[in-house]
């Protein structure tokens, strides 16, 4: 229920890309909803490859799921009415409310589909500003790239929209956190210089006290308050916005068994990883395309917003060959677009996908891929696991996740690994999903790791082999981490920033 009759929009922006603008909303989400406040988060237009299905069958980018998630609502398409998912050089789909719209270069979506876009971004925000007490925006990278500034339609365009105060929050870690305050607000124009109305400087690791003349000497160049410095903990374990992100990930090396992740040039949704990072005794290698296998206990080919590009790729550096050595010997898991890539053939003769046609896949299962005109497929989806491989004790149970495909697949000889009972799977018409052959396994469903017990098996059977206790179906590390780190997150906020200062915006 909304207790106020006018709806507050604050908006966090950055001095740059990865200043921590997503982490800052996710606090102020779960902050305000603690206090009984009706929240919910929003981003206008998010370039990312790390998406997620609502329950309205929507697409929008995983940062608002997780805000979402802290703000204890159910994420919408109204929360990112704006994404897109880069898919070739200067190419990128066009996601608007949740539904693929077309591929557009980045010429013909600033000039001929500007106007559709600012419609969309306004039409979510006044269905928000009907449900919610308070909105919490997010800008896109800085809002002061002078040659963008006529083109924004991420930072000071959308706050001036909502009629939104703005928080600046600038990051420390990669040093000048001075020159890139002021560096932002001597780019602006005054009218947007106005609206920012305090500073929070982000990932400190150092003794504050040496801080502290920077900041008065900061507050009186730019005239704005810095609201607060939070620490970098690295503790915190919360789902990356995009791939960038991955190569300052600190995921857990030296355990007792390592599970290798494929970085696809063009990965996305690896946040289907993430819940194994959280199992005991797993390591996750993430595999560079100039590098090799090495020892791996498992093999994950995550998904990909280009399959056939990555296909070729993976095929130049020489992985298929050593990802068919391994056959039979590790466990191997596709996933969406890596599923895809294990197949025999993948058909796209309307060039759909990419500009090189169809192709031959690396014929570990016998599926066979075809993309054509059908709808992008965008659901959320259940299935039972069939218990073939080394699943079988899990034979009868329900699994979840979610499915963003273009491409619809053909079994051979390979046996399924769910009967679907809600979503599309393989295809429409065959009613199951995935793939088996020995221990290589694929499926279209994103998220298949997040089901505990599914989780838990594949990575027994890893102890197992390796002479390790199994764990069977014990405490669910995950689930209760990443609670753990959206409250701690939100306590690191509370406990670092003047929220006097935030609160009387919220009041005003």
């Amino acid at each position: 229920m909304v207790l106020n009759k006018k709806t507050t929009c604050i908006m966090v922006q950055g001095t740059s890309s990865n200043a921590g603008k997503s982490v800052v909303v996710a606090a102020l989400c779960r902050i305000f909803s603690k206090r009984g406040y009706a929240v919910a988060p929003f981003k206008s237009q998010n370039m990312s490859l790390n998406s997620f299905t609502t329950k309205e069958n929507a697409e929008i980018a995983m940062a608002q799921v997780l805000q979402a998630e802290a703000a204890g609502v159910d994420p919408s398409y109204n929360m990112n009415p704006i994404l897109l998912k880069p898919k070739e050089d200067f190419i990128s789909q066009v996601i608007v409310h949740g539904k693929p719209v077309n591929d557009m270069n980045f010429y013909d979506y600033q000039n001929s589909f500007r106007g559709n876009a600012i419609k969309a971004i306004n039409a979510s925000l006044e269905k928000l500003k009907h449900e919610y007490d308070i909105i919490v925006m997010e800008g896109a990278g800085s809002p002061a790239e002078i040659n963008m500034m006529d083109r924004d339609l991420a930072n000071m365009k959308i706050a001036a929209m909502a009629d939104a105060d703005v928080i600046l929050v600038a990051d420390i870690d990669r040093g000048g956190v001075f020159a890139s305050i002021a560096g932002t607000f001597s780019l602006l124009d005054e009218e947007d210089r106005n609206r920012i109305k305090g500073i929070i400087i982000n990932k400190f690791r150092g003794n504050l006290d040496i801080l502290i003349p920077g900041i008065r000497k900061i507050e009186e160049i730019v005239g704005v308050p810095v609201l607060g410095v939070l620490p970098y903990d690295e503790s915190l374990k919360l789902p990356e916005e995009d791939s960038a992100s991955l190569s300052e990930r600190n995921y857990k090396k030296n355990e007792k068994l390592t599970i290798g992740v494929l970085r696809l040039p063009r990965i996305s949704n690896f946040t289907d990883i993430d819940p194994l990072e959280y199992e005991p005794d797993i390591g996750i290698k993430l595999i560079e395309m100039n590098s090799n296998l090495g020892k791996i206990d498992a093999l994950i080919l995550p998904g990909t917003r280009n399959t056939i590009g990555d296909l070729i790729t993976l095929k130049e550096y020489g992985f298929d060959d050593e990802i068919r050595e391994m056959v039979g010997e590790i466990p191997i898991f596709g996933i969406c677009g890596g599923y895809q890539i294990l197949g025999k053939k993948i058909f796209d003769e309307s060039l759909k996908e990419s500009k090189y046609g169809s192709v031959e896949g690396m014929g570990i299962l016998d599926i066979k891929t075809r993309f054509d005109k059908m709808d992008k497929i965008i659901a959320q989806s259940q299935g039972i696991v069939l218990g073939n491989g080394l699943f079988s004790t899990l034979k009868g149970e329900l699994v979840k996740g979610y499915e963003l495909h273009e491409g619809v697949s053909v079994l051979g000889e390979s046996k399924p690994l769910f009967k679907v009972v809600k979503g599309c799977g393989n295809n429409p018409k065959s009613g199951f999903d995935g793939a088996t052959n020995g221990l290589t396994y694929g499926t279209y469903f994103h998220g298949i790791f997040h089901n505990f017990r599914f989780r838990r098996v594949f990575t027994d059977y890893l102890r197992e082999k390796n002479g390790l206790d199994t764990l069977e179906f014990q405490y669910d590390n995950f689930e209760d981490l990443k609670t753990f780190s959206i409250n701690r997150l939100a306590d690191i906020v509370e406990d670092n920033i003047d929220m006097s200062a935030i609160d009387n915006l919220i009041k005003s």
